[in-house]
C-alpha cells in the first residue's frame, strides 16, 4: 500500500493538475460546459493511453533500442529536475495556444502525459513492478480527470496566488523525486561494476 501512494504521489506531482490549472482555464475560456467537460474526457482518455503504452511496453521499446534501464533512470532525473527546477521559478513550458475545439493536444499530452510522466512510469514499473504503477496510474488519472472536472472551482478557491504556491511546492517534491532517481541510478551503475 505504501508504494502504491509512494508512486501515485510522484505521478500526481508530475502531471500536476492542479499548477496547470491557470493554462486549462485560459484554454478552454468562453467554451460551452458540455464541450470543456468533453476536451476533459478526451484529454485524460489520451493521456491514459500514452501512460498505459509506456506503463507496458516501455521496457520492451527500451529492450530494443538498447538503452539500459540505469542510464535512463538517471536521464529521467536530470529533466525531472530540470522540470521541477522550472516550476519552482515559475517558467512554464509554452504552449501554442492554436486549438479547434479539441484539446486532447496540448491538454492529453504534452501537458498531462509528457517527457516526464513517460519517464517516471517506466522507472516505477522497473523499481515497484506492473501491478503498483498500475494502480498508481489508474489513481493518477482519476485525480486529474476530478481535478480538471472541477478546475472553475479549485481556481476560484485558490486563487492565482495559491494555484501558483501549490505548482512551486510540487516543483520542489519534483527536484527531490528526481534527485531520488538520480542517486538510484548511479548506485546501481556503481553496483554492476
Amino acid at each position: 500500500m505504501e508504494r502504491i501512494i509512494e508512486a501515485f504521489i510522484t505521478l500526481f506531482v508530475i502531471m500536476d493538475p492542479v499548477g496547470n490549472l491557470p493554462l486549462f482555464i485560459s484554454l478552454t475560456k468562453g467554451m460551452p460546459t458540455i464541450e470543456i467537460k468533453r476536451n476533459i474526457d478526451k484529454s485524460v482518455f489520451v493521456a491514459g493511453v500514452l501512460l498505459f503504452v509506456f506503463l507496458f511496453f516501455g521496457l520492451q521499446i527500451f529492450g530494443f533500442f538498447g538503452i539500459n534501464l540505469n542510464s535512463f533512470q538517471i536521464a529521467g532525473g536530470i529533466i525531472l529536475l530540470i522540470l521541477g527546477i522550472l516550476y519552482v521559478f515559475g517558467a512554464s513550458l509554452k504552449y501554442v495556444k492554436s486549438h479547434g475545439a479539441d484539446l486532447s493536444v496540448p491538454v492529453g499530452t504534452p501537458l498531462l502525459t509528457g517527457p516526464g510522466v513517460i519517464m517516471t512510469t517506466i522507472i516505477l514499473v522497473k523499481e515497484n513492478g506492473t501491478l503498483v504503477t498500475v494502480i498508481a496510474a489508474f489513481l493518477t488519472l482519476l485525480a486529474t480527470w476530478l481535478t480538471l472536472m472541477n478546475s472553475v472551482k479549485i481556481y476560484k478557491i485558490l486563487g492565482e496566488h495559491w494555484t501558483n504556491v501549490i505548482s512551486r511546492v510540487m516543483g520542489i517534491v519534483l527536484a527531490a523525486i528526481a534527485v531520488e532517481f538520480i542517486t538510484k541510478g548511479v548506485l546501481n551503475i556503481e553496483r554492476l561494476k
